[in-house]
């Protein structure tokens, strides 16, 4: 890899999209690094408790430095797609944003900048998402004669609303953090220069919980999102019962019942 980074810090994993010629512009082989990043991740899980997904600080655009989260898909690289590879390009994009939503640890995503089209449905693919004051979000796809292909239309309208989706996407605009906030995209705001700081300190707090249990919780949630109320609340059963066969159950519950912290084994 070459333009994803995995750092590790205790138990937190940072991978960091440093595509800076592109502004992070996320091609073939930029989702590929990132598929191979977090198949990497995926083999140390009894190491790996959380992770944090950001894009490097600065980006050339123009001869100007500018902060990137990821500013889209590789435009260069789809200008001359037919329909049959632009079908496949969209499979190859989604199944990495699928192996991130359903990966086995929360995934933060820490946006520091320009968060748009294909980078805001990156974004969406993970469990959380903490912006900087300036980030910026928005699909403008439609402006380039496409729609949102990389779950866009699906997830967006998951978070925000199916009307509130409807008109970031129809009209193609660009919001700030704040609105992002205000309309559920976002989960939290925090200064530019503190983003990668708290995205950090958030990930520790996660990873400081038993490990088997976070994970569970993050399967009730997603399996629970697609199903009726009645499924949902059985879902939540099978994981909640499945606790209880867990060596990290019986940690923290004594370590709650001799006034002590627990410490967790991931098992």
């Amino acid at each position: 890899m070459t333009d994803v980074v995995i750092e590790k810090k205790g138990h937190v994993a940072i991978v960091k999209i440093e595509h800076m010629k592109a502004m992070n512009a996320l091609s073939t082989d930029m989702y590929a690094q990132l598929e191979e990043a977090f198949d990497e991740l995926a083999k140390d899980l009894d190491n790996v408790y959380a992770v944090v997904l950001t894009g490097s600080s600065t980006v050339n655009k123009k001869g100007k430095t500018v902060n990137s989260f990821v500013a889209g898909a590789d435009i260069s690289e789809m200008a001359t797609k037919t329909c049959a590879e632009g079908k496949l390009f969209g499979n190859e994009s989604n199944r990495v944003c699928w192996k991130i939503e359903n990966f086995k640890r929360p995934v933060i995503a820490a946006i520091n900048g320009f968060c748009l089209g294909g980078g805001n449905e990156l974004a969406m693919a993970c469990d959380l998402i903490l912006a900087g004051e300036k980030a910026k979000f928005g699909q403008p796809e439609t402006g380039l004669g496409i729609t949102p292909g990389f779950s866009g239309t699906q997830r967006l309208l998951r978070r925000v609303g199916v009307s509130k989706a409807k008109e970031l996407i129809y009209t193609g605009r660009m919001i700030d953090a704040q609105e992002a906030l205000q309309i559920g995209l976002a989960d939290h705001i925090y200064p530019d220069d503190q983003l990668q700081t708290e995205a950090l300190a958030m990930a520790k707090k996660i990873a400081a919980n038993a490990p088997v249990a976070v994970r569970y919780a993050k399967c009730a949630i997603n399996e629970g999102a697609q199903a009726d109320i009645d499924t949902a609340i059985t879902i939540e059963n099978k994981w909640f019962s499945k606790c209880f066969a867990t060596q990290d159950q019986k940690e923290g519950m004594q370590a709650f019942l001799e006034k002590r912290k627990a410490t967790f084994l991931n098992k």
